[in-house]
């Protein structure tokens, strides 16, 4: 189970990185700073494991590894800014 937990967690944070950065410069949840698409999305993601600690009633990190949770996290982050690249250069027609 650890294992797949960490494959999701991955995905869902590449996955959920990009998503976000896609949007980024529309800034759909307005100027200040708790409204920017990286805040929300790191937001998201820490909700997200308190989300799977009431879940599992166990502490996260017997289910997500404190190293994998970092390294998921600055691969979202990397999606985010991926993303964020594709959204403003490469999409075309807003």
């Amino acid at each position: 189970m650890r294992s797949t937990a960490v494959l999701w967690w991955r995905v869902l944070m590449i996955g959920g990185g990009f998503a976000f950065g896609l949007f980024a410069d529309r800034r759909p949840f307005g100027e200040t700073f708790f409204g920017q698409p990286i805040v929300v999305f790191a937001a998201l993601s820490g909700l997200g494991l308190l989300l799977l600690r009431v879940v599992l009633r166990r502490p996260v990190p017997e289910v997500i590894p404190e190293r994998a949770m970092t390294v998921g996290f600055f691969l979202g982050i990397a999606a985010f800014l991926a993303g964020n690249w594709i959204g403003v250069h490469l999409i075309v027609g807003r």
